[in-house]
């Protein structure tokens, strides 16, 4: 007979919120998990492969705002969008409803600020301007797959912006994900003017287990500036064209940049380890 153990299990408190959606199953699908403190890197770092989304965001409430992290199923990353917006979702919707304004402490990318706007929620952000790239990258357009070849390439912080002058480039692009792969540390983030939209995009980063990001706010402070510049406006209406696709409102303020999105909440409850 198994002996029984006495240790109790730890229940930690798990939704998950699409973001960038006005409706379930659209945008991009985050967990969030709230704590009370810390836990070590590599139960985090488990916590987020159970997930199994590209992203789970922790946070732990320090005096007036909270600290927050986010993993992917294999390790922290300095800077995630929509597991933001989702963090936002569940402190403002959730835990204090009565909050207009949350403040994020992060490790990586300072302070991160997310207030509501009317039926959105707004995310104060460092801007990240890209710069041309000194040269092109072994194998990235042809991994990029038959079609148009790009009109310019950009990098910052290892992003490739891949800039392309039609939406159908972006739409009908068939990546080979395991090229792509090759490039790591870097992902790629291919853009053009859209039909209907200031512009489009969409983002790959298989090397970090997510060949294709559904939504990908991180991604908007570089390519809100870009397409700032180019169109000559500060506001800009952006869209995302994955599978499950999303939508976001940017203004540019400087070295910083506001991203507007919807959430929705999906599911709540407890991950018992």
């Amino acid at each position: 007979m198994r002996p029984t153990s006495t240790i109790k299990p730890m229940r930690i408190p798990l939704f998950h919120v699409d973001a960038f959606a006005t409706e379930p199953f659209a945008g991009n699908p985050a967990a969030v998990c709230p704590l009370q403190a810390w836990l070590d890197d590599e139960t985090l770092r488990k916590v987020a492969a159970e997930n199994n989304l590209s992203e789970t965001a922790f946070f732990v409430p320090n005096a007036s705002h909270y600290e927050l992290r986010w993993f992917t199923p294999r390790g922290e990353v300095r800077l995630c969008g929509h597991a933001t917006l989702a963090s936002a979702y569940v402190v403002l919707n959730v835990l204090e409803t009565g909050l207009d304004t949350v403040q994020f402490e992060t490790r990586h990318s300072g302070i991160l600020t997310v207030r509501r706007d009317g039926d959105l929620f707004a995310m104060d952000f460092p801007t990240l301007f890209p710069k041309p790239c000194e040269s092109m990258p072994d194998g990235l357009v042809d991994a990029l797959g038959r079609g148009p070849r790009p009109s310019n390439l950009l990098e910052v912080n290892d992003i490739y912006l891949v800039i392309y002058e039609h939406e159908a480039a972006i739409q009908n692009m068939r990546p080979d994900f395991s090229r792509l792969a090759l490039l790591h540390p870097a992902v790629v983030a291919v853009t053009a003017p859209g039909q209907n939209v200031d512009f489009v995009s969409r983002y790959f980063k298989p090397s970090y287990g997510m060949p294709e990001d559904p939504v990908t706010g991180s991604a908007h402070c570089a390519l809100a500036p870009y397409w700032a510049q180019r169109l000559g406006k500060s506001q800009l209406h952006a869209r995302q064209l994955s599978e499950r696709g999303g939508e976001l409102r940017c203004q540019m303020a400087g070295n910083r940049v506001i991203l507007k999105g919807n959430a929705v909440l999906t599911m709540q409850g407890a991950l018992v380890i």
